[in-house]
This record gives C-alpha cells, sequence and structure tokens, in this order.
C-alpha cells in the first residue's frame, strides 16, 4: 500500500534486471533467523558466510554442563547417521556435538573442507533428500521474506531488491515466530490424538467409539 493509501500497480512488462539469492540460517524453536543478499552463490561465498554465522552461534551458547567420555560423545555423533544409506566418515576426534545443521542436498554443502569445518566445531550436518527442500524449514521463512518485500513493490535493481530483503528479516527478527514441524506423519499423530467420535442427540463426543449393543468389552458377538 502506498502511503496516500492507495495499491501501487506493477508494471505492466517485467524486465528482468537480474537476481537475487537469499543465504539463511534459520532457528525455527526461536524463529530467529540470519541471512544475506548476494547475487551469486559459489562456495567462496557460501562457506566464509556460514563459518562466520555459525561461529557467532557457537559462541553464544551456554557451557555444557558435562563434557561427554570419548566413546558415549561418538555415539552421539553417530546415531544421527542412523538409517542413512550414504554417510561421511566422522573424525578421529569429535568436540561435543552441539548443533544438528539441515542443508539442502547440494553437492556445495558436502564439499570435505566444509564437512570437516563444521564437526571440528561441534556441528553436524544433515541433508534432506533428493527433491526433498520442502523438508527444510528455511524454505517457508523465505517464502515469507520474499512475499512481505515484494508486496506491491516492484524493485529496480538487485542491490535494492537485496536492502528489502534484509530489512524485512531484520523486521521478522524484531518479533519472531517459531516454527513447528507439521508434516504428514505428525498431522496422521496429531489426528490420532484429536479423534472425536460425535453421539446424536448433543454434542457430546467419546474419544473410542461406543460399542454396539450385544458387544463385550472385547468386541466379540454375544448370541440373543
Amino acid at each position: 500500500m502506498a502511503t496516500d493509501g492507495r495499491t501501487h500497480a506493477l508494471p505492466h512488462e517485467y524486465l528482468r534486471g537480474g537476481t537475487v539469492k537469499l543465504l539463511t540460517l534459520f532457528h525455527p524453536v526461536t524463529g530467529q533467523l540470519r541471512v544475506k543478499g548476494v547475487t551469486h552463490t559459489p562456495n567462496t561465498v557460501l562457506h566464509p558466510w556460514l563459518q562466520q554465522e555459525l561461529t557467532a552461534i557457537i559462541a553464544a551458547l551456554p557451557p555444557l554442563d558435562k563434557v561427554p567420555h570419548a566413546a558415549e560423545n561418538r555415539t552421539a555423533w553417530g546415531r544421527w547417521q542412523d538409517g542413512l544409506s550414504i554417510r561421511f566418515t566422522l573424525l578421529e576426534e569429535l568436540p561435543p556435538l552441539q548443533m544438528l545443521l539441515i542443508f539442502d542436498n547440494l553437492a556445495g554443502h558436502k564439499t570435505a573442507t566444509f564437512v570437516c569445518w563444521l564437526m571440528a566445531h561441534g556441528i553436524m550436518p544433515l541433508y534432506t533428500p533428493i527433491s526433498g527442500s520442502g523438508l527444510n524449514m528455511a524454505e517457508s521463512i523465505q517464502r515469507i521474506l520474499v512475499s512481505r518485500a515484494l508486496a506491491g513493490q516492484h524493485p529496480e535493481n538487485p542491490a535494492q531488491l537485496i536492502a528489502w530483503l534484509e530489512a524485512v528479516a531484520r523486521g521478522w527478527n524484531a518479533h519472531p515466530t517459531p516454527f513447528i514441524w507439521g508434516g504428514k506423519r505428525a498431522l496422521r499423530r496429531q489426528q490420532a490424538r484429536e479423534r472425536r467420535y460425535h453421539l446424536g442427540g448433543s454434542g457430546a463426543v467419546t474419544h473410542q467409539p461406543v460399542p454396539h449393543q450385544g458387544a463385550d468389552l472385547n468386541g466379540d458377538q454375544q448370541s440373543k
């Protein structure tokens, strides 16, 4: 909406003036995010930014109450690889596990030097399945940021779009909204917990179906 209360109309011709990538780290439990707008995302851009932000996040974590024994610590790392068809080799010496980092299944996220850097800083990388980016909640927050940044506006260049996206992210962090995973399995469990059987004659419900007349408690039919 414009300041005069009228809706801005977009140009009838769309001129592609460049594209923008939004580097994003999202913490679902708190809703806080870290972003950086860029025009290209080679590893030489992505990895230094991730290392800088992740180092700051790790430094802000509260100290561990107890340093786990080496064998116990390796078990804690290894259990996050249970069931995976492809596993990367864990470092011989591992620090205490402090963070799980979920990535899209891209080659740039799996380079040996970067994965070793993550492990050396107590970060376990996990990867969504191929074509499974919908499992990464960063996709959801990016959609929200983009829709808010572009609502009724038409950027003239990538620099302007980056400024808008980063401004929207700062506004989001002022009042963040935590995310809760709600995939198909979680939905089925929720529906099972909330299952209701409506009773005729009133608004009453039961959590279990009322046995039919003539059935005993075990569900066996009794002869008349």
